[in-house]
């Protein structure tokens, strides 16, 4: 076990999940590599005097399943699964994928009952609203590969931006969160990108490690009729064993009607029909984390890049409600720095970043990069003549 487990563990049920003594902790583990963070996980939970119930799987095992069930099993297996989690205070869900295709080969109907019986009805409904939860990956060999780095260099990486120091951290996004609650109207821009929102009247949430892992990102949710423009999602994704390079969503009075990507544009268009909600933004963010830039085809790390926004398209946050109920919830990433094409943002008509950089005078310096890593910036050096 990495001993840089033992500090992660303890974050997560200590600062993360506050565990009080005798509540139950659902330990959701998926992937071979994260067997050593489950077993720091166990021992930090009794520790903090809660009571651990640990699962253990990996995709390939549930692709197994769910390429040979029917409707009805999918079903029972949603059942049974709601029954545990209203037992629970706390869920903890690592994913450790050992191929990020292993569920690439589950039919589209499957894929249905599943997002409807499962993760509607279990994670959705249930988990989101009435649980303490936390969301992380694990690095091994598969996320590795994504970032195109080797092992270590990853694992280095994972574990710098996932163990900030999220107390202080949390203080830096207040001057964000405060400005966006006074904020009406939003525009993007970047390459292949114009969009209006307005975000006037919805919560405003800041992430400081207590749900995902990494952190780092101030959320709302626009009006639900008020996008219009296109969005060019330039961090790529990957969904249910679908890759893609890039999505280009036109969208009119909240909704989408156009749809571009790289391929598969018909799987798209599959997703986005699942039910009337999944075709409207749930979510509206800004990415915060200092130690982020490039983009690994990997939500959890792509929505946190600094100097990005993203959108989730379908069901929304109780914490920042603009009405839309989906079987969906899946975050699109478009990143504004120079290296991928720059972009601005403007609140009430007023630019507050640019090229993924905090301009606005009650947010440049506490949103620095050097700020929020704790870094300081070597002094100039001047040239003797």
């Amino acid at each position: 076990m990495d001993p840089r487990d033992v500090t992660l563990a303890d974050n997560l049920v200590n600062f993360s999940l506050g565990v009080q003594p005798g509540e139950r902790v659902l330990l959701d583990f998926r992937g071979r590599s994260t067997e050593g963070l489950l077993g720091a996980m166990i021992s930090a939970v009794t520790r903090a005097g809660g009571v651990p119930f640990p699962l253990f799987g990996t995709d390939a095992w549930h692709a197994r399943f769910l390429e040979a069930a029917g409707e009805s099993q999918v079903d029972s297996f949603g059942s049974v699964h709601e029954t545990l989690m209203r037992e629970m205070q706390c869920y903890v869900r690592v994913n450790g994928t050992d191929n990020p295709f292993d569920l690439a080969d589950v039919p589209d109907e499957a894929r249905r009952w599943e997002r409807e019986y499962y993760m509607q009805r279990v994670h959705l409904n249930l988990r989101v609203p009435k649980t303490k939860w936390v969301v992380l990956r694990y690095p091994g060999d598969s996320m590795a590969q994504q970032a195109r780095r080797s092992r270590a260099s990853f694992a280095d990486l994972y574990y710098d931006v996932c163990n900030l120091d999220w107390e202080r951290f949390s203080r830096a996004m207040d001057p964000l969160a405060d400005l966006m609650r006074k904020t009406n109207q939003v525009r993007l821009t970047a390459k292949d990108t114009d969009v209006t929102l307005s975000i006037k009247d919805i919560g405003v949430v800041k992430c400081d490690g207590h749900m995902n892992i990494p952190d780092g990102e101030v959320f709302t949710a626009p009006v639900k009729d008020s996008v219009n423009g296109v969005i060019t999602y330039n961090a790529g994704a990957l969904y249910a064993g679908t890759s893609w390079d890039w999505i280009r969503l036109t969208y009119k009075d909240g909704k989408i009607v156009d749809i571009e990507a790289s391929n598969d544009v018909d799987k798209l268009r599959e997703i986005f029909a699942t039910d009337p909600g999944a075709s409207y933004m749930g979510e509206f963010s800004f990415g915060l984390n200092p130690g982020l830039h490039e983009a690994i085809k990997d939500t959890l790390f792509d929505e946190k890049i600094y100097g990005s926004f993203h959108t989730a398209l379908g069901q929304c946050y109780d914490t920042a409600e603009n009405g839309n109920r989906s079987a969906i919830h899946w975050d699109l990433v478009c990143i504004q720095t120079e290296r991928y094409g720059g972009g601005n943002v403007w609140f009430d008509g007023q630019l507050v970043r640019e090229n993924g950089h905090w301009i606005h005078p009650d947010l440049r310096d506490v949103l620095s990069i050097e700020a929020l890593s704790g870094a300081t910036p070597e002094p100039e050096t001047v040239s003797q003549g």
